[in-house]
């Protein structure tokens, strides 16, 4: 004879094990869930590095994320802004595959739809990718499977063994079901350390970029010059190293081009569309510039802002061959993930403004996080509106026409960048012996350039700092000033003149729609 359904009191024996018998189909959801995902991504690794399907449902929740979403994620988590995504998508997927086992121990076949709807959405986000595939579809498939298969068979081994409301003598479950969870949570734990080879091995360093050796460029980039550094500890290095340069983009995982296939298409408005090959590229007379690039979410005093020796092309000669239409005012480039930004066309085609195609940072190809194999860098220009990595398409058009990724979500089109200075040394909230203290750091007027520097201690008055020769006015300057501290609390300010004699402005204004403003204001406290 079957037992009926629980008594609404039941008893405590029988109450407990219903909670285990819970806790138990929730977790073997949550295995199910996590064997479903690993397995997508470790076909992903070999079959789509570019695209997996973790990575277009990251892709997927940046593009519907409201601007100030994203906006907080940047400022509270910085370049870690990914790594927060990963593990909130991963807390979301756990949370849904406890919800399925749970389902499934209530109601089967309940669970398995809950955790099929789950797949069908992961590939519903790889079809909006522009990298979206037949390789990257099968991966979301298997995905779903493996996890519709494995919570349908987990829960309802634990059914059999240990029964369930309403349907079975109430139990505890068994070591079958025991040994079948631990044996598959052991296989997705050596599923995820495959996953890790795979997809490092896929992404992180391409044959074709290990074997390549940078052109020599036809113009290189001018010695540094001897009074550039203030010689002060903590400051700002002139040069960033690639591995410390910021990376802020929205390719949830890193693409991976093969430069033998790339191909970047000029389109749109002009007299003679052309197509250029990597091979077109590095046959070019190329031109190395220290540029310094600045991302629009950088706060006052922020660190999303670095300099580097790029080589590449001027994108200037491009488009001279492709004879922009008259009334183009605009270049919108694509990159490869799908991301587009658009670039006033007078900041690509002025003789006076080094806007490159560049395949090469600080003496070596481009990093694949920073574009590899090509991106563009444009200085004076906020990333948004310029920075397109791993670009594959510049099509000539008009404001008026199109919209690019960031100017349908808030942003202002044309994106100048604002003069900036920041303080590096003393830290932010430090403390410093009393008497003189040397105060140093950067400023930033990209393609206008730095001619003042001043701080001010407190409300006093603002007093000149010494200012380093800039590489160029497309760079950042290092300047230093000392001042006195008595004992106690103070404030430190500094505000920055450009190129053309204007003053960094006092008025506070956040990111959001065209770049910080305000002074980087420090408190520090002298003993």
């Amino acid at each position: 004879m079957s037992a009926g359904p629980e008594p609404l009191t039941a008893p405590p024996g029988q109450r407990r094990a219903s909670r285990v018998r819970g806790a138990a189909a929730a977790g073997a959801g949550v295995v199910a869930a996590a064997a479903g995902v690993l397995s997508g991504e470790l076909a992903a690794g070999l079959l789509s590095p570019s695209l997996s399907p973790v990575s277009a449902v990251g892709g997927a929740v940046t593009d519907l994320a409201p601007p100030a979403a994203k906006d907080w994620a940047i400022q509270t988590f910085g370049t870690g802004d990914k790594a927060f995504l990963v593990t909130a998508i991963g807390v979301v997927l756990a949370l849904l595959g406890a919800a399925a086992g749970l389902l499934e121990l209530r109601r089967p076949g309940a669970g398995a739809a809950l955790a099929g709807a789950v797949g069908l959405a992961g590939l519903a986000a790889v079809a909006t990718r522009s990298l979206g595939a037949p390789a990257a579809w099968t991966c979301a498939l298997l995905a779903g499977a493996v996890a519709v298969s494995l919570v349908r068979w987990l829960v309802g081994r634990l059914r059999r063994e240990a029964g369930a409301p309403g349907r079975l003598p109430a139990g505890l479950p068994r070591r079958g079901f025991l040994r079948a969870l631990t044996g598959t949570a052991a296989a997705v734990a050596l599923g995820g350390v495959l996953t890790g080879v795979v997809r490092s091995a896929s992404l992180a360093a391409d044959a074709a970029r290990a074997a390549l050796r940078l052109p020599t460029p036809a113009q290189p980039a001018p010695p540094l010059p001897a009074a550039a550094e203030v010689g002060v500890a903590g400051v700002s290095a002139l040069v960033t190293p690639s591995t410390e340069f910021y990376r802020i983009d929205t390719a949830f995982v890193v693409p991976s081009v093969d430069p033998g296939s790339w191909r970047l298409a000029v389109t749109g408005l002009v007299g003679q569309p052309v197509t250029l090959t990597w091979a077109d590229l590095l046959a070019q007379p190329l031109v190395e510039r220290y540029i310094t690039l600045t991302c629009v979410s950088n706060e006052v005093g922020g660190d999303l802002v670095g300099n580097a020796r790029w080589l590449g092309w001027p994108v200037r000669e491009l488009l001279a061959r492709a004879r922009p239409a008259a009334g183009a005012d605009m270049v919108l480039s694509r990159s490869v993930d799908g991301f587009t930004a658009g670039t006033p066309l007078e900041a690509l085609t002025d003789p006076g403004r080094d806007a490159l195609l560049a395949i090469g940072m600080n003496g070596a190809p481009l990093p694949p996080e920073h574009g590899f194999p090509v991106r563009l860098v444009v200085p004076g220009l906020y990333g948004y509106v310029s920075a397109t990595k791993w670009v594959t398409e510049l099509k000539v058009t008009t404001f008026a026409a199109d919209q690019a990724y960031w100017s349908t979500r808030g942003w202002s089109e044309k994106g100048p960048i604002k003069t900036a200075s920041r303080i590096d040394v003393p830290r932010r909230g430090s403390r410093v012996a009393a008497g003189q203290v040397v105060v140093a750091g950067v400023a930033w007027a990209q393609h206008r350039g730095i001619s003042r520097v001043e701080v001010r201690v407190d409300d006093g008055a603002w007093q000149q700092a010494r200012l380093g020769t800039g590489i160029s006015r497309d760079t950042w300057y290092q300047w230093a000033a000392p001042v006195r501290l008595a004992a106690g609390r103070h404030r430190i300010a500094v505000r920055a003149t450009d190129g053309d004699g204007q003053v960094q402005t006092a008025a506070v204004a956040p990111p959001a729609p065209d770049g910080a403003t305000g002074y980087d204001i420090i408190e520090v406290e002298a003993t």
